[in-house]
């Protein structure tokens, strides 16, 4: 296969090539405007190419154009691939996914694949399509392969550990979720400049249409693993959104973007919102921060509460700014639930070796094995590996995954309208 990168404007487009592929071309098509932002996944890549230690050898064609979009029309033409990879800006990504889609490309998006609710129609069309091409569509949902979130469904999913899923209710839901990431960061050892478009939330989407479509995933994904596909119509009912700004200074905007501004920006992204999964009360936050503590970085937090058990990804100072994996009581008693966990992760051994159990006063941790901590970055490569799979063997993508990223998209798109209208 033969990868076509259009619009590489975000860095998950360099993270995605951060690795070689076994079925895949070592020559990749790279469509992009003449601009930083083609400059900075060069260099990225380059630096894949240099490391010490497993160099990568992608041998890239560039189509640069001084569109502010690669023109779709060029790189369809003559089919110069087989997997057309979006990760740019997020407004027209819905209509290029399309495109792909209709030209015979399996695809491989970044998320979000849209950041408004009027776009739902054309994200179902997109997925009828690819069913309909024998096509593979992915969203890159890359904390689905972060070992605590790995974990944390497998005790969910678990009745002996955590009995059944508790509905709640507003004030004390089921599931409780808050993800925090940063404006300025670093990447790959390369400081993060951010295009200024990225600032403007009509193009880039709010915190919870953007990388709040994560947080909803993961929700679905542990929450409720052994049920059904999702009927979004029927299933999702939201209730309530928020949202509030970060305020940026012109020289925080400066150094983020390298381009300036006169004055400060509130930058409305910020976003909550409390909805329900098959009855399940949900409450998250998605926010942004201007830039982590030291040692730190993006957060992930979730609670789902059981008739058991409390399963919960902690990420403080207690736990080092890493995530940790607790389990505390709820309806059984300390005891059964430390013997439960115990012959869990006795038969989790084959998957996690080295995986054991710490007691707290009030509650147990999961003592994770530093060989399974892969980082945010290694994420990319397992998404992809995934990705590759399915398109070799269709047969292998769940038939939940389609119903379950409509349903994904109504509460992110969905949850943006209440904050605004509230």
């Amino acid at each position: 296969m033969r990868l076509i990168i259009v619009d590489p404007a975000h860095f998950h487009a360099a993270l995605l090539q951060r690795e070689m592929y076994q079925s895949v071309d070592s020559r990749a098509e790279v469509f992009a405007p003449v601009g930083p932002e083609v400059i900075d996944y060069l260099t990225r890549v380059t630096a894949f190419h240099s490391r010490p230690q497993n160099p990568t050898r992608w041998d890239l064609d560039l189509h640069l154009s001084a569109a502010p979009l690669a023109p779709m029309e060029d790189l369809l033409r003559g089919k110069a691939g087989d997997v057309a990879v979006f990760t740019g800006r997020n407004r027209p990504k819905i209509d290029r996914i399309l495109g792909a889609l209709r030209a015979g490309l399996h695809v491989l998006a970044d998320k979000p694949w849209i950041i408004e609710s009027g776009d739902l129609p054309k994200l179902q069309e997109a997925l009828e399509l690819a069913d309909i091409r024998k096509l593979i569509a992915f969203d890159i949902m890359t904390e689905r392969y972060e070992v605590t979130s790995q974990l944390q469904r497998e005790f969910v999913s678990h009745p002996e550990v955590f009995g059944a899923i508790e509905t709640g209710s507003g004030d004390s839901p089921g599931i409780r979720a808050r993800s925090v990431h940063h404006l300025m960061k670093m990447v790959a050892g390369v400081s993060l400049k951010r295009p200024a478009w990225f600032f403007d939330i009509g193009e880039y989407g709010e915190a919870l249409a953007d990388v709040g479509t994560h947080v909803v995933d993961l929700v679905e994904w542990t929450g409720f693993a052994n049920c059904p596909a999702i009927d979004p119509a029927a299933d999702i009912g939201l209730i309530a959104g928020g949202r509030w700004p970060v305020h940026m200074t012109a020289e925080q905007f400066r150094k983020v973007t390298g381009t300036t501004r006169d004055g400060d920006l509130d930058y409305y992204c910020n976003n909550s919102v409390h909805y329900t999964w098959r009855g399940v009360h949900v409450h998250l936050e998605i926010t942004w921060e201007w830039e982590a503590v030291p040692g730190g970085g993006d957060i992930y937090e979730a609670a789902f509460r059981g008739t058991k058990a409390l399963v919960e990804i902690r990420q403080g100072a207690a736990e080092h700014h890493r995530p940790e994996v607790y389990l505390a009581p709820t309806g059984a008693t300390f005891a059964e639930l430390r013997a439960a966990v115990q012959a869990r992760v006795a038969q989790l051994q084959t998957r996690w070796p080295g995986l054991s159990v710490m007691e707290g006063k009030d509650d147990l941790r999961l003592a994770i094995p530093e060989e399974f901590r892969v980082g945010h970055e290694a994420h990319f490569a397992q998404v992809a590996n995934r990705f590759f799979e399915c398109v070799a063997a269709p047969e292998r993508l769940p038939a939940w995954e389609r119903p379950n990223m409509i349903a994904k998209y109504t509460v992110t798109t969905g949850g943006v309208d209440l904050g605004r209208r509230g």
